[in-house]
């Protein structure tokens, strides 16, 4: 469905922030993308869904390809237009808009009110709380509300690629397991490709099919997450878990070894 082929991005014309990426999202799959921050992981989403030249940065090497096509010198309302969408770390709901009129601003590329109905029910149907809060303002959500009215709001334009960015990012434990629980539920379900970028390295393998880490702009390990959650260096750095099953301090663990580059 998706792929990175040895991307390079570059901020100011000047800071190389990603060396190399190529990574794979299959279609129907969970994709996830771990590492410690400033590994590059949000760039790469950000590389994907077009919105660099925002921040000036840009893919200076490489391609990106949705379903074959190239994609990475769109503009990122023509992504959106091709069926990949950005879920940004921090929730960015519009707080002074419903969340019924949040969900019609993600509909904004669907030209038939009828769908864009159809979207909105299908959305309430597996986030019953922003239902109940339909007319209320999202300003006035809790965390865990808002981050389920952005995923909400990203399946308003019926996308192929959903790409999430920390969606645990300052919640409730419970509220993570609940959101968590239902973006499972929207892979199997619906259909949908899900690049996912999360620091619950735990919660993220559980639900992923595939996973990569990453580290200072390179990919240093891939392989099936269920591999990954049984390796040791990952073990150790993401879940503080040593060999002998000893829980250790998350702060005392520095690195990983990268026993594997490749995992088969």
């Amino acid at each position: 469905m998706l792929r990175l082929n040895n991307i390079e991005v570059m901020y100011n014309n000047v800071i190389l922030v990603l060396k190399g990426v190529s990574i794979n999202i299959e279609e129907g799959k969970i994709t996830t993308i771990l590492g410690a921050n400033g590994a590059g992981k949000t760039t790469t989403l950000k590389a994907i869904s077009g919105v660099l030249r925002s921040e000036r940065g840009e893919v200076t090497h490489g391609t990106i390809e949705l379903a074959g096509e190239r994609i990475d010198r769109m503009m990122g309302h023509d992504i959106v237009r091709k069926g990949v969408v950005q879920v940004f770390e921090g929730r960015r709901v519009f707080a002074n808009l419903t969340c019924a009129e949040n969900l019609i601003a993600g509909a904004h590329v669907e030209p038939s009110s009828a769908a864009m109905r159809q979207r909105m029910d299908m959305v309430f149907e597996y986030f019953p709380r922003i239902a109940e809060r339909r007319h209320g303002r999202a300003g006035y959500l809790s965390g865990g509300e808002q981050q389920m009215l952005a995923i909400g709001r990203s399946l308003m334009s019926n996308p192929k690629v959903i790409l999430l960015d920390e969606p645990s990012l300052g919640l409730a434990p419970l509220i993570i397991e609940e959101i968590f629980t239902i973006i499972s539920r929207l892979n199997k379900e619906q259909g949908v490709t899900i690049g996912l970028v999360e620091q619950n390295a735990n919660l993220a393998l559980r639900i992923s099919d595939f996973a990569y880490v990453m580290e200072n702009g390179s990919i240093m390990m891939e392989g099936p997450a269920a591999q990954l959650l049984d390796n040791a260096d990952i073990k150790e750095f993401y879940l503080g878990i040593s060999e002998h099953g000893e829980r250790k301090n998350y702060r005392d663990v520095k690195s990983y070894r990268r026993r594997k580059r490749w995992l088969s």
